[in-house]
């Protein structure tokens, strides 16, 4: 992509050019991490299914503690997403 010229292009021209492509640059941005998200999504919900890898005969203190962690990790993100908890409004 070619740069208008600063000299012959109006300043409220190139303005709004520049805040196009910052938009532009900033939804990408957005769907990248999106993407990022929906991939490790999947990969919990799998391991989710598969029981965190954890055998009924086998299972422990220690498997439960694992799964606490995780939701306490989990716990956090979604209450700043869903305003909740120590992020309710």
């Amino acid at each position: 992509m070619t740069r208008p010229n600063s000299v012959t292009t109006p300043r409220h021209q190139l303005r709004a050019e520049k805040v196009a492509r910052n938009k532009e640059a900033a939804l990408n941005a957005f769907m990248g991490k999106k993407a990022e998200i929906d991939e490790m999504l999947a990969r919990l919900a799998s391991l989710s299914d598969e029981h965190f890898n954890a055998h009924p005969d086998e299972i422990n203190w220690g498997d439960v503690g694992t799964l606490e962690h995780y939701a306490s990790l989990l716990k956090r993100i979604t209450d700043s997403a869903f305003s909740e908890g120590e992020h309710a409004e």
